[in-house]
């Protein structure tokens, strides 16, 4: 995930902007593409894969090459109503650094994790989550990488009605068990819900340490991802909390060297991306103002991710998102931010 600079980012007063096409659609998932995530291939970027799910009770983890289509080979099948995806690097299992991706298996009310790029369950069946609780319906995952000691985690988000206002989200570290199996060991339960619908977006930016959480009707809440840091259960801002069609959704995070650092959030019934600043002025660091807005092909939109490494096709990095018709869109990156027009009222 991933930066724009002012110079880069040209915009130009639009009352109705055009809508970006994709460079690519995938082929169809079965029942319903809901979340996407971008696995790169260090050694070999033109091998990168893109993972996303199809949310039903016979639902799957399918894995798309570059060029969107299926990877029959690597698609897991089989999982009870899987939400939400992300990918995590260099996890220590039997010694080795290894990449893996964590998909929430909504009705089962387990994270499944799937070393990359085999997608060989390394897992044990699954981590639980939301263990003693009424509310487990697990939804939203984001994984957060500790830069001072390299300790994975796992944030995780959940949909009931039965759900708490308070300590909605909970937090796991992902660690070896001792067999090359990963497990998770929650670490706290944190974060505001407004009750109004449900959370289920969530984005990490690594370099500030912080994630964003989309409590939909409502607005953006921020926290510290680091459980260890001080107050780290404090909400640090709210944002986003007006001009949305109805549901603030995805959240993606670009940085790229000497550019302006954005937030992309799916305004879901709008057909948008809506466009925040990422970093706030020095004294006021996390106060992320409105840059603007870009129409895309995708049709409700509620999950999206993105790189800025250079990939065939995609010189300049690839924003994915899953639209309705059970595919997902992979758009060129740097077109995109061309498009980005102000928000006019």
């Amino acid at each position: 995930m991933t930066t724009l600079g002012v110079a880069t980012l040209t915009v130009a007063a639009a009352a109705s902007p055009p809508v970006l096409q994709p460079k690519i659609t995938t082929e169809k998932v079965r029942h319903d593409s809901d979340d996407p995530a971008i696995w790169i291939d260090r050694k070999d970027p033109s091998k990168s894969l893109v993972l996303g799910t199809d949310k039903d009770a016979d639902g799957a983890l399918f894995v798309f090459g570059l060029d969107g289509k299926v990877r029959h080979d690597l698609t897991v099948r089989g999982l009870l109503r899987p939400n939400n995806v992300d990918v995590a690097y260099d996890i220590m299992l039997g010694g080795q650094k290894t990449d893996v991706v964590i998909v929430a298996e909504r009705f089962a009310h387990r994270l499944r994790v799937f070393s990359l790029p085999d997608m060989r369950p390394v897992d044990g069946g699954g981590i639980p989550v939301f263990e003693g609780e009424r509310a487990r319906d697990v939804m939203g995952i984001a994984t957060y990488t500790r830069a001072t000691d390299g300790a994975v985690f796992a944030i995780v988000s959940r949909s009931d009605r039965f759900a708490p206002t308070e300590g909605y989200l909970h937090q796991y570290r992902l660690v070896d068990d001792g067999t090359g199996t990963v497990k998770g060991i929650k670490v706290r339960a944190f974060g505001e819900w407004s009750g109004r619908k449900e959370i289920e977006a969530l984005s990490v930016d690594a370099v500030r340490g912080v994630i964003f959480v989309s409590d939909e009707t409502f607005g953006i809440r921020e926290y510290h991802a680091d459980p260890a840091v001080k107050d780290a259960d404090d909400e640090i801002a709210q944002f986003g909390l007006t001009g949305f069609a109805r549901d603030q959704e995805g959240s993606a995070v670009f940085r790229r060297n000497r550019e302006k650092p954005l937030l992309f959030v799916s305004d879901q019934q709008a057909g948008e991306l809506r466009v925040f600043e990422l970093d706030g002025p020095a004294d006021s660091p996390h106060r992320h103002g409105v840059v603007g807005r870009v129409r895309i092909a995708a049709v409700e939109t509620d999950g999206i991710d993105l790189t800025t490494q250079p990939l065939p096709g995609f010189p300049g990095g690839l924003l994915v998102a899953m639209s309705t018709d059970k595919t997902f869109h992979f758009y060129d990156l740097d077109a995109l931010l061309r498009e980005i027009k102000p928000i006019t009222q």
